[in-house]
This record gives C-alpha cells, structure tokens and sequence, in this order.
C-alpha cells in the first residue's frame, strides 16, 4: 500500500513538471525574459525571473524520476520501442501537419526541417528525448553497476561527476568547453545516479518535508535574484555577457539542489485524495505534452496564440502564464490520450497476424505496449 501511495506522490510530481516546462518554455520562447538592458530593474523584469527560477527545477524533476523508477527495474526493449514510436509519431505527424497548415510561423520549412522530423534523436529535435533514448540504452549496465556499488562508492561517484560537471561552472562565470549546460546525457546519467542513490540509502540531511521545501524556495530564490543580478550587472559595465544564463542551466549546483528538495517533498507527501488520484491517471500522457508543444513546427509559434506580444504588466502576466500552461497541458494530454486509444486499435488489428505477435513477444512488448497504468 505505501508504494501505492509513493507511486502517486511521484505520478503527481511528474505533472506538476510537465507544467513547468510549458511555463519554462512560455516565458524564454515568448521573450518574457527581460535583459534588463537599460540597467534598472522593472517589477514586471522581476516577476518573469521569479517565474522562471522556480520552474527551472522541472527537467531535472524528470530526470530524477526517471533514476528512481529505472536503477530497480530490468531493461526491456518494449520500452525503447515504445519511446521511439511515440517520438516518430510526434516527430513526423505534428511537423507535417504544422508546415501544411502554415504554422511553423519564422521557422523555415526546408530539408534541415524534414531532416530533422525523420532523425529526431539524431538530429536532437527534442534534446530530452535524444539524452533518455541514450540513457535507455545504457541501463543495463547501469542498474548492474549500480545494485553492485556500496553507499560509499556510490556517493563518491555522484561527488565526482558533480565536480566535473556542475561544481565549476556554478561558482565561475566562465565557459567551460566541455560544459553542455545540462542538455545532455552525461548530466541525465549524473541526476540517474543521484535517483538511485536516494532509492537504494534514502537522504537522511532531507528527512523532514519542511527542509525539501526550505531547501527548494533558497535555492529557486537565489537562482532568479542572481539571473536579475548578473544581467543589471552586464548592462552597466559590459562585463560576464557570456555568463548571463549560468544559474539557469539544469546543471548549476543550486538548480540541481532545488529539484533534489522538491523530489524529497513529494517522496514523504502521503498522496491521498481525489487529485492524487486524478494526476496519477494523466501522468503516463505528460511526455505527450512536451512532444507536441515542443515539436519544430510549433516550437517559437505557439505562444503568440495567447497573445505574448501584449504582455506589459504583472497580473496579466501572471495570468497569461498560468492560462498558457494550463491549456497546452489539457490539449497535449487529450491529444496523447487519442494517440494511445489509436495505436491500441492498430496493434489489436495486428494482433491475428502470428508472424507480428511473434515479433512483438521477442521484443518483450506485445502484453504491455501503450498500456497506461491504472
């Protein structure tokens, strides 16, 4: 009963995160990010940074869900199958349908856009998905070393990869050429061993929920203020113009931080209720969401159908924000939700052909495909 309840605890974490994606992508592909130019600070500046600093946790939230559940469970090449079905579906049916109803808007319709519809991981139209699909393919040696390592090698290697990864580039504003700003696989493989460390010996520093939260706040706080300090900074002097997004980066340390007193808050949530129950129903559609806002076609088009442009003051902004995620999140999910029903039809059409029942059931799929957890 109790990992019933974690279960939905998490379910719920991962729509929370999805909600802030969209937000994350409203307010930076919208331009309600100001560069506070002219050096003075404007309460409408202010709020968009505050929006942004306590939603950039979102894509680390879903990388440390993806450690907890994947570092127990065995590999199975259902999912990937899975994923890269999904992934084409999104990839090519959204990207065509877009450039024929001409709303890609200024993104060009060329052999670089069809390119990248037909390799998306390759081409990395959604960097996330390419990062998890490579990921995936490690995780069977990774859940082996994992399950083989002691609480003191794992940790040491978490400490390691933080030094090399995040440590740096969190108190230096400089470049490091190496640094893929947590849009990658190392740092993916970095939040998986963190995961799975909470998982196998728990965290004992966040043992109670008001420190998850005190934690989360701090940190979110620090990273908005320091976003606003570092760009008034760079307007009157000129200087660190390159360093300007480095707290928002997935791998800053106090990003990361933030997200790891999230996840811990909602781990010792009890997640009873009716809306536990009723996130943990759409949870299994939210990477829909993220698929079909984030696609090329829609990418930079989307925000201006709620109007972006006529954004200028705090409580329409405020308002817009949260109108924005709420509905691209209701239409991805519905739009997954047909998806799923569509490709149960298919398969179930399939299923009295023996040679693909045959194939499905080498691949370890055929009992579990686009099935959506009760």
């Amino acid at each position: 009963m109790q990992a019933k309840k974690r279960m939905a605890n998490l379910e719920g974490l991962r729509c929370i995160a999805m909600l802030m994606v969209v937000v994350l992508h409203f307010l930076g592909k919208g331009g309600l990010l100001s560069d506070f130019s002219d050096g003075r600070l404007t309460a409408f500046g202010v709020t968009g940074w505050l929006l942004e600093g306590f939603c950039i946790v979102a894509v680390n939230l879903y990388m440390l869900l993806t450690g907890y559940f994947l570092c127990e469970s065995d590999f199975r090449p259902g999912r990937l199958f899975q994923i890269m079905i999904q992934l084409w579906t999104y990839s090519i049916g959204v990207g065509l349908l877009a450039a024929a109803l001409g709303l890609t808007g200024d993104t060009p319709v060329d052999t670089y856009y069809l390119l990248t519809l037909l390799f998306p991981v390759s081409m990395k139209h959604y960097w996330f998905l390419t990062a998890y699909v490579y990921l995936l393919l490690f995780t069977p040696f990774l859940c082996k070393g994992v399950r083989a390592m002691t609480k003191a090698q794992h940790g040491s290697a978490i400490l390691i990869l933080l030094c090399f990864f995040s440590l740096g580039k969190s108190v230096l504003p400089i470049h490091f050429e190496m640094d893929g700003n947590g849009y990658d696989c190392i740092w993916y493989l970095t939040m998986f061993l963190i995961a799975a460390y909470i998982r196998r010996f728990g965290l004992p520093v966040l043992d109670k929920k008001r420190k998850g939260v005190l934690l989360y706040v701090v940190c979110c706080l620090l990273v908005s203020l320091l976003s606003v300090g570092i760009r008034v900074v760079t307007a009157r002097t000129g200087r660190f113009s390159l360093s300007q997004n480095m707290f928002i980066h997935y791998n800053n340390l106090l990003t990361m931080l933030a997200a790891v007193g999230l996840f811990s808050v909602f781990l010792k949530s009890k997640g009873e209720g009716k809306i536990w129950q009723l996130m943990s129903k759409i949870s299994p559609y939210c990477l829909g969401v993220y698929l079909l806002h984030e696609n090329i076609g829609v990418r930079y088009a989307w925000q201006k159908w709620f109007f972006v442009d006529q954004i200028h003051s705090v409580p329409r902004l405020v308002l817009t924000v949260i109108l924005a995620a709420v509905t691209v999140f209701a239409v991805g999910v519905c739009v997954e939700a047909v998806r799923v029903l569509v490709m149960r039809g298919i398969l179930a059409g399939l299923s009295g052909l023996s040679v693909w029942r045959k194939l499905m059931q080498k691949v370890q799929i055929w009992d579990e495909s686009f099935r959506v957890e009760k």
